[in-house]
């Protein structure tokens, strides 16, 4: 590389340094101070921890019950992604392959509800929608509202379908397949990269929802996920604010995300590439 490169990258790389020490700092504080006792986090009076508290992560994963908290959010965000997965590609392989009667008004509405985000507007509607069906005390009826806010995946997936060639289609109805079979058998397997892309933000958004299953937990907290069952380490015992713990759950909280990160990031690395490249 030669001098004059390596001058005009600089202040790139200066600006990429400092965007990544910034958005790193707030992980780092927090990762720190769940390893500081409640007093060396009050008063700020340290950097680093004089004594590593690791019993801060032990008191919390107990005192909160978070082997419970930790099955409920990964009951919610693995059905949640599945089925985001399932009705988002067989959703779009029909608007992208299939000319039907109010085809434009469909994406309209999907376009709609990607775009219009009035959140806890529609809680109480909801809410009342899983009474009449009998999961208002259930993290199905959480599950399926979830997965009904299936738009940015929908539209994720169709931007991929257009790049798959009809006459795959036509060659597997030739060799005997109908139109249901080349969707799972020929389609499906192309559209990996996608559907680990889409899964990777679905996970991430059913694993940190907080409204919807601290109002369908309400009158059953052993339904509790983690970000509600966070809560709960803000005060031990005495009333006491522990703040140390909440910092030690929260870290604990993130592990799960983390790995489905690494598992999805080759597929998330191809997709952005793609992008790039147009």
């Amino acid at each position: 590389m030669t001098i004059r490169k390596i001058v005009l990258r600089t202040p790139v790389w200066l600006l990429l340094l400092v965007t990544a020490a910034l958005m790193l700092f707030p992980i780092v504080i927090a990762l720190l101070g769940s390893f500081k006792t409640n007093l060396e986090l009050t008063t700020g009076a340290t950097f680093l921890p004089s004594s590593w508290q690791l019993k801060n992560y032990v008191q919390a994963w107990n005192q909160a019950d978070f082997s419970a908290y930790t099955f409920n959010s990964l009951y919610v965000a693995v059905f949640a992604t599945v089925g985001t997965l399932l009705v988002s590609s067989m959703a779009a392989y029909a608007v992208d392959r299939v000319a039907f009667r109010g085809k434009k008004l469909f994406i309209l509405l999907q376009s709609f509800t990607l775009f219009i985000s009035i959140g806890a507007v529609v809680l109480r509607p909801q809410f009342d929608l899983m009474v009449s069906i009998g999961l208002q005390k259930s993290l199905w009826g959480v599950i399926i509202i979830l997965i009904s806010a299936h738009a940015t995946a929908f539209f994720m997936v169709i931007g991929f379908f257009r790049g798959i060639p009809r006459e795959l289609d036509e060659a597997a109805l030739i060799d005997g397949c109908n139109f249901y079979s080349t969707f799972w058998l020929i389609i499906l397997p192309l559209l990996r990269p996608a559907l680990a892309v889409v899964s990777l933000f679905t996970f991430r958004n059913a694993w940190n929802e907080y409204i919807l299953p601290l109002v369908f937990s309400l009158s059953r907290p052993d339904l509790q996920t983690l970000p509600v069952g966070l809560a709960n380490l803000r005060y031990g015992a005495g009333a006491a604010v522990e703040n140390q713990l909440m910092l030690a759950g929260a870290c604990i909280s993130i592990l799960p995300m983390l790995i489905v990160y690494i598992f999805a990031n080759r597929s998330f690395m191809q997709v952005t590439a793609g992008s790039v490249k147009g």
